[in-house]
């Protein structure tokens, strides 16, 4: 979706919430990102703090929040994917 929307005006944003110690560490959440090719940027959520601002409560959780900042798709677990696509070219479309 990164690829696809960015130039559209998405703007997609990793939150790792670290299950492990070892997670918490960000050399390799680094490596991980890397890894997987990852190209957006991808912040630290050590302390849960933006886990618990959209009540998230297992992984992965993907929320999608319009221009203002209003949360307007989640969806908990893989898939949903069109789904997704879908609110997304909304949202793109609103003034």
């Amino acid at each position: 979706m990164d690829a696809r929307y960015r130039e559209q005006g998405l703007t997609v944003i990793g939150v790792h919430s670290p299950e492990f110690e070892e997670e918490k560490q960000l050399e390799n959440l680094r490596g991980e990102v890397a890894s997987l090719g990852i190209r957006y940027p991808v912040v630290t959520d050590n302390d849960y703090v933006t886990w618990k601002a959209y009540d998230v409560y297992a992984w992965p959780t993907t929320v999608i929040l319009d221009k203002w900042g209003r949360i307007r798709w989640t969806h908990i677990g893989e898939g949903a994917y069109d789904d997704a696509e879908q609110a997304i070219q909304t949202l793109l479309k609103e003034e």
